[in-house]
């Protein structure tokens, strides 16, 4: 197991997850964010199936930088309820995370 982590959110609009992915990079909360899209997504929302557009968000984190992150997004975040996934990372290119590890730095 390493000490990164992957975020996962979605929003519905490409200019939304463009402006939250720019910030959080430079907040330092991230290391990288990928944006995917559109995707579609559907899910029950108060008792009603929707099916919409959006836009996933791949957010490389640390787990020091992921409850700063989880609450940056609370306040930067557009929906209601935003989602919010975090998987550990289990492995992978040890340069690629020690360069992850330099980026993603909380609130420096």
């Amino acid at each position: 197991m390493t000490n990164a982590r992957v975020v996962l959110t979605t929003v519905g609009l490409k200019e939304v997850a463009d402006k939250l992915a720019r910030e959080l990079v430079e907040r330092r909360l991230a290391a990288c964010v990928n944006i995917v899209g559109p995707i579609r997504s559907v899910y029950r929302w108060r008792d009603k199936i929707e099916n919409e557009q959006e836009f996933l968000l791949l957010i490389k984190t640390t787990a020091e930088s992921a409850a700063e992150l989880r609450t940056a997004l609370k306040s930067l975040h557009p929906y209601e309820l935003p989602e919010y996934v975090e998987i550990a990372v289990d492995g992978g290119s040890e340069e690629y995370l020690a360069w992850l590890a330099t980026q993603a730095r909380g609130g420096e």
